[in-house]
């Protein structure tokens, strides 16, 4: 009864007053047609010497109008069936046609919307406390979404497109359906309780979602998307609490990939004094050794935790050979990080300026981290309305002659930047076809883009989805964990009651799970790249590296006595 009362509130509602209103007026001048053919059937007939009841005249009108006409009373006189005619007629158009269209349109369509309208939900339980609070669907989302599952964290996407949610809904999706610029909205999603809402639509948008988050609840952290420069100050006195530009993290990352002057290890993330960094093989005295005989611990201190071969992620061990395409993963301390610099940061040198295709957002981002990095550039952009100076070379990046204007035959690395995977996956083999020693480096849309841009020749691929999801992620437990890559998570743990007592050797936490221990902390000091023998203590806490994968056996084998330890007050 409840429900049937919500579809009659919704149909006839104040919203849908003038469509009843336009349905009552069109039933009432049918019914005026149908009295007025039944009276002049009557007098029709008496110019024929006939005579009917009055319920035989509505009779022969709806028969005739509803063209079943029976063919009971027919007229003999032509003025009566010329009378016939125009009944017919107008029994089509209104009674065939136009109370059809009218009952659809305005009883019928309104019921199915507010059918409709009822799936999707409009709040969440009250009791609802620490979730994320989405309000675009974009590839951002997609990743993001998937890592909150992974970690079994609540979350929910607001959208005003009830058909969306619906969609979005039969995907799976936790969904609720609301204005992003009503403050009620934010009110049924418990925003009070979040644990983050992200704005991740356009400048304006995100504007007037932090802008009216925070008017009505003071505290809740906001992570916002900016695009434009201009926008990162009003979004910060919108209210944001963080406010990134995707975009340009993301050209920045890029370069930081790119062959420079040295094979200096790029530093991704930190925990306390300990760090983690990449280095290319490329062009090193390491590539074609293995990792024993490239003796990196012994003659920096440093420790090569994982390998990235090609977008895939390895645990290595002694026997892992190191290719001229392998990207190592290092941690230590820096001064253990400097050490590595002296040794192997030294050998690639190359004055030719690195490629850069494609002069948008990115692709800007890109070139000013390669100059505040000292290192030359071009970049090939057809929109002449992006050509800023004469490092831009103007032409198509599928065209030979541009590439080779722009020095695609010297160039130490390449970096392939449009928004568009599939144009991107063509760069890739073009330029590997061209100049099979280069160092290519992808951007991708979309997560799924990785492996195909990896078969096509790119050396390194950076997910545009990945890296913001990473960033908005680690906000949510920035003292416990940090996502240093696609799957790549650095956490703390403390030690499980198993281990007190053993040395790490002893552990074999690194084979039983394929995690890695890179850190002990104990009483406030940091044992950065701990020796197999050391032994643990029951309160250490553990600073472990692992793939996504390789964090879920972790936890799955050691939960029952292994807690991450809170963020501090």
């Amino acid at each position: 009864m409840k429900f049937l009362m919500g579809q009659l509130v919704y149909i006839f509602g104040r919203k849908q007053e003038r469509n009843t209103r336009m349905l009552v007026k069109f039933l009432l001048l049918l019914m005026a047609m149908i009295t007025l053919y039944s009276v002049l059937f009557h007098f029709l007939m008496m110019l024929e010497n006939r005579e009917f009841s009055w319920v035989t005249g509505f009779y022969w009108t709806l028969t005739v109008m509803s063209t079943l006409g029976f063919g009971d009373i027919t007229f003999t006189t032509d003025l009566g069936r010329i009378f016939c005619l125009v009944v017919l007629l107008s029994g089509i158009m209104l009674l065939l046609i136009m109370l059809p269209f009218t009952f659809i349109q305005f009883f019928y369509a309104p019921w199915l919307e507010a059918q409709t309208r009822a799936r999707a939900p409009r709040e969440l339980p009250e009791d609802m406390k620490g979730h994320v609070i989405l309000t675009n669907y974009d590839p951002i989302t997609m990743n993001l979404v998937n890592r909150l599952k992974q970690y079994q964290h609540e979350y929910v996407i607001v959208t005003e497109d009830i058909h969306k949610a619906l969609e979005l809904i039969d995907l799976g999706y936790k969904v609720v359906a609301g204005e992003l610029g009503d403050p009620e909205t934010y009110k049924r999603l418990r925003a009070g309780n979040a644990a983050l809402v992200v704005a991740n639509s356009d400048d304006m948008m995100n504007t007037n979602i932090v802008f009216t988050v925070r008017e009505i609840f003071k505290e809740v952290p906001i992570a916002a998307n900016a695009d434009l420069d201009d926008s990162v100050d009003i979004l910060r006195l919108a209210g944001s609490s963080h406010v990134f530009q995707f975009m340009k993290l993301l050209g920045q990352s890029l370069s930081r990939r790119v062959l420079r002057a040295s094979a200096r290890g790029n530093i991704i993330g930190s925990i306390d004094s300990l760090l983690i960094a990449e280095a290319p093989a490329m062009r090193t005295p390491l590539a074609g050794r293995t990792l024993q005989q490239s003796r990196l611990r012994e003659t920096t201190g440093i420790t090569v935790v994982g390998i990235w071969e090609r977008g895939a992620f390895e645990i290595p061990n002694a026997e892992t050979v190191i290719n001229a395409t392998t990207v190592l993963l290092l941690a230590g301390s820096a001064e253990q990080l400097k050490r590595y610099d002296e040794h192997f940061g030294g050998y690639q040198k190359s004055p030719a300026p690195v490629l850069v295709l494609g002069g948008g957002r990115v692709g800007r981002a890109a070139a000013e981290a390669l100059e505040a990095g000292g290192i030359d550039y071009r970049i090939v952009e057809k929109n002449k309305r992006l050509i800023e100076d004469d490092r831009y070379i103007y032409g198509s990046a599928a065209d030979i002659n541009t590439l080779e204007r722009a020095g695609i035959k010297e160039a130490p690395s390449v970096i392939i930047t449009t928004h568009d995977d599939p144009t991107n996956i063509y760069l890739t083999i073009y330029c590997r076809r061209l100049r099979p020693d280069i160092q290519i480096i992808s951007r991708a849309a979309l997560d799924r883009s990785i492996s195909k841009l990896h078969t096509a020749g790119a050396d390194l691929v950076m997910s545009y989805a990945s890296l913001a999801a990473n960033t908005i992620l680690n906000l949510l437990k920035p003292d416990e964990m940090l996502m240093l890559a696609e799957g790549l998570n650095l956490f703390r743990v403390g030690v499980h009651a198993s281990f007190v007592g053993k040395s790490l050797a002893e552990s074999e936490v690194r084979i039983k799970t394929g995690c890695s221990v890179i850190a002990i902390n104990h009483d406030g000091k940091m044992v950065i790249n701990p020796d197999p023998s050391t032994c643990f203590r029951e309160d250490d806490e553990l600073i472990m590296i692992g793939a996504g994968d390789a964090e879920k056996r972790f936890f799955k084998l050691y939960s029952d006595g292994t807690q991450l330890k809170p963020p501090p007050k």
